[in-house]
């Protein structure tokens, strides 16, 4: 805000302090310098709330004290019973300016979130007014009974009455001018039968306030002109119930102070005064809490709509998303009632749908298992996540009348919480039939190719021994030398072929062969493997293995796959040991719920740096130049191995030197779980130690 916007406002709000003092001043009681009512403390909440920020609020107090003291001491008012009514009026802004800016401090900005807008505005400016109101009251009666000599009870409620009611009528017709000032050009005109309503309700109020108050006869019915508030609160704007409060406790106030209305029964003129002020400050709150409340449920609805529509077009939105999926997804809630279907759905079923929206067995939709036996009831995805159990990536066959072919899907199914607490599975549709056949003509191939390659070089391998075997009682010469050691090289290169065509085997059967995981003794197979490689080791005259392994956990696993995975891992532990040193292989296994850690550690030479998630790829070699043969397969076997079975496998560096594998894999689900216990002796079985 700049000097001079600042300086106009003062000049603005001064004038309008003027007017509102000079009011005030007009309802003095008779030799007590008291006014009984008090505009002006309004427009001075007003005054500073707006101006809170100014740049130059010094001019603003100054302008107020000097209005204060001259307006009094013009009107009768000496000099330091106006200097009361500055002190007293000063700090009745401050505290209510503290006050209401701390509790809400957009109540007085003109942007989207100011003005009142709540019912919780209204008690902000109630509570602000009586703390303000009360402020003044310490100040001003105390010290006009300094001045006086005089102190009276009554006055001091008057006091406090008419600066709350100042406050709240005042600052809160100011605060709905200035939101429809700002918002005049945005706001629809009313309709004609409500501008009707308002005339009514005015001429009603009017002249319900004009009978009420205009007879010298008093009459009880002060309570009953509230209706007309609860009327015009009910039907019409707040700014308008504002201006209405504001309008009959003018009339109010004016006919009392005349000796005329519902209160003129009161002779003293302050008691008389302090029951109109009273009736006013409960006309401004009843209307503006009826009013503001009513805002309060119509701006709930009018945002519940809007987010309604907004939740309307997501899930149109949504639904359009799924509809134009190429993969089916479907709903099947705890009933068994399909909720959801897109067209792919329908479609990639070969256009069996549930008669009754009902979830029916397989033999409907022709669903059935990759070797043509039919799915029961128990093995229905959707019935088997709803049971609790996973569901990722399962291969059916489909074959109806639709798709008289047949059609590999894969179903990946998932439950989701129902409002009511239940639970539906959401079932994804993927067509796998071309990736199947495909997958299906690579294996084949790949096994076709390997065998015939295996042929020719078993015969290259029987030759090479036979030349070999020929060679060994010839004369040495140099020519005998150098075909024995191009017999030996080619025997070696057929050893590494034949490596590697074994490798490419198994790692073909590990990524599509069928599992079958049934309940291992993960104990007794690694003792047969540790057995078998032990008699490797000796037969080979070369050092033979430690094995270390405690009781091991049961597994839920492939037995082959299984055997095959521990034999890739312990091999390597054994083929990248440094010479001369002894290979040490431990195991360990520990159990959480329904899953196993199996670690595998070695006393090797380690993966190089920065290789530790790259040797699991394939062909990968992390030891090329040491001497180290290898196809660079083994590892990537074991990955998708682990993976298949669900679990996960990570290589990491060995403290005390080495490696060190940690897998996990599903414990077994037929076999009673208890603590492994420790073997006696050691915490190891070392078979040929």
């Amino acid at each position: 805000m700049t000097v001079a916007a600042s300086l106009a406002r003062t000049a603005g709000f001064a004038a309008l302090f003027v007017l509102a003092t000079v009011a005030g001043r007009m309802t003095v009681l008779d030799a007590t310098s008291l006014s009984l009512v008090w505009p002006a403390a309004g427009v001075a909440v007003l005054w500073f709330c707006a101006q809170r920020e100014s740049p130059a609020m010094w001019v603003d107090v100054l302008s107020l004290a000097v209005i204060t003291v001259f307006v009094n001491t013009a009107t009768g008012a000496t000099f330091a019973q106006a200097a009361v009514f500055v002190v007293s009026n000063l700090l009745q802004v401050w505290v209510f300016v503290a006050l209401v800016v701390r509790w809400r401090p957009d109540l007085w900005t003109l942007g989207p979130a100011g003005g009142l807008r709540r019912l919780r505005d209204l008690w902000v400016m109630l509570v602000g007014a009586f703390a303000a109101a009360a402020t003044g009251a310490a100040v001003g009666p105390t010290a006009m009974w300094l001045i006086t000599g005089r102190y009276s009870v009554i006055t001091t409620a008057v006091w406090m009455a008419r600066n709350i009611a100042g406050v709240l009528l005042v600052g809160i017709i100011g605060l709905c001018l200035a939101r429809v000032a700002v918002r005049s050009t945005r706001s629809a005109a009313p309709s004609t039968w409500r501008k009707v309503e308002y005339l009514a309700v005015s001429v009603c109020s009017v002249l319900a306030y004009v009978v009420a108050f205009g007879r010298d006869e008093s009459l009880p019915v002060a309570a009953t002109l509230i209706s007309l508030t609860v009327w015009a609160a009910s039907r019409l704007s707040t700014t308008y119930v504002a201006l209405h409060t504001g309008a009959v406790a003018t009339i109010a106030v004016l006919f009392t102070l005349h000796g005329q209305g519902p209160f003129a029964v009161v002779p003293a003129h302050a008691g008389r005064a302090l029951l109109v002020q009273l009736f006013v400050v409960i006309v401004v709150v009843v209307g503006l809490a009826l009013a503001l409340g009513r805002d309060e449920r119509e701006q709930l609805l009018a945002e519940l709509a809007e987010e309604k529509e907004q939740a309307a077009r997501r899930a149109q939105l949504t639904r359009a998303i799924i509809d134009s999926m190429a993969d089916g997804v479907s709903v099947v809630d705890s009933t068994g009632r399909v909720s959801l279907r897109n067209p792919a759905a329908v479609h990639l079923l070969g256009g069996r749908i549930s008669p009754g929206e009902v979830a029916l067995n397989s033999a409907h939709y022709g669903v059935f298992h990759l070797d043509g036996t039919p799915l029961s009831a128990e093995e229905l995805p959707y019935l088997r996540v709803l049971a609790g159990e996973s569901v990722d990536d399962l291969d059916l066959l489909v074959r109806n009348d639709g798709v008289p072919d047949g059609r590999v899907v894969q179903v990946r199914a998932t439950a989701v919480p129902e409002p009511d607490g239940g639970r539906s599975a959401v079932l994804v549709y993927h067509d796998v039939t071309a990736e199947r056949r495909q997958r299906d003509e690579l294996a084949s191939f790949a096994g076709v190719v390997a065998h015939d390659l295996l042929n020719p070089l078993s015969a290259v391998d029987g030759w090479s021994d036979a030349a070999h075997e020929a060679l060994r009682d010839a004369p040495t010469a140099p020519a005998v030398e150098q075909a024995r050691s191009a017999l030996v090289r080619v025997l070696r290169a057929s050893s590494r072929m034949r490596g590697l065509i074994n490798d490419l085997l198994a790692y073909t059967t590990a990524r599509d062969g069928s599992i079958a995981p049934v309940a291992v003794d993960l104990t007794a197979v690694v003792a047969d493997i540790a057995a078998a490689r032990t008699d490797a080791a000796v037969a080979a005259v070369e050092p033979v293995p430690l094995f270390g392994y405690g009781a091991l956990e049961p597994l839920q696993a492939d037995r082959v796959l299984l055997r095959q995975l521990l034999d890739n891992l312990i091999g390597n532990a054994i083929k990248y040991t440094a010479p001369d040193v002894v290979p040490e292989i431990t195991l360990t296994t520990t159990r959480r719920g329904g899953e196993v850690t199996l670690s595998v550690t070695d006393n090797g030479i380690g993966i190089p740096a920065g290789q530790h998630e790259r040797i699991f790829g394939s062909f990968h070699r992390a030891h090329v130049d040491t001497g180290y043969t290898g196809t660079g397969l083994g590892l990537a076997i074991c990955k998708r191995i682990v993976e298949r079975h669900g679990g996960t496998i990570t290589a990491a560096d060995n403290p005390a030197g080495g490696s060190r594998f940690t897998l996990t894999l599903p414990a077994a689900l037929d076999l009673d779980y208890a603590p492994p216990a420790q073997r006696a002796g050691d915490a190891s079985q070392v078979p040929g130690r």
